[in-house]
């Protein structure tokens, strides 16, 4: 798979260290920034993770800050886009499964590099289970272009 890796200042040695576990994986990582530890503004990489994965550029996405939220919160900005903050193998395999999340977002002083490796493979190894869930999917779908209340 090709994913779309992107990190403030706050996370750049754990964004290496995961783009390492990307590529041993077999997985095509595409580092979107940033390269180094001068202070960013995290929502612009953000928004280059998540306009990658919502045009299909890329299959999923990565984003590291200090807590995964700030990312979070603004890469559900970008229509197309479910991103979600994990700390646990269980609630990252689950988010694929149940909410089809397409953006994975971690803590590098939530999480461990060991954890994150772990949260990371169940991700990537679950896919969406559908059925029931594709309904609900569908209903977030419709709040973020309007069509439902």
């Amino acid at each position: 798979m090709k994913i779309a890796v992107g990190c403030d200042h706050g996370a750049v040695e754990f964004k290496q260290a995961l783009i390492q576990l990307l590529q041993e994986l077999g997985h095509q990582p595409e580092d979107l920034g940033t390269y180094g530890t001068e202070s960013v503004d995290y929502p612009d990489f953000a928004a280059r993770v998540g306009r990658a994965v919502a045009s299909g550029e890329t299959d999923l996405g990565l984003l590291f800050c200090r807590t995964g939220v700030g990312m979070a919160i603004a890469a559900n900005k970008i229509p197309g886009v479910r991103a979600v903050v994990c700390s646990d193998p269980y609630s990252a395999r689950m988010s694929r499964e149940h909410n089809d999340a397409n953006v994975l977002c971690l803590g590098a002083d939530i999480v461990g590099p060991g954890v994150a490796q772990e949260i990371i493979r169940t991700w990537l190894a679950a896919s969406f289970s559908g059925g029931r869930h594709e309904r609900r999917v569908n209903k977030i779908k419709a709040l973020e272009e309007g069509t439902a209340g």
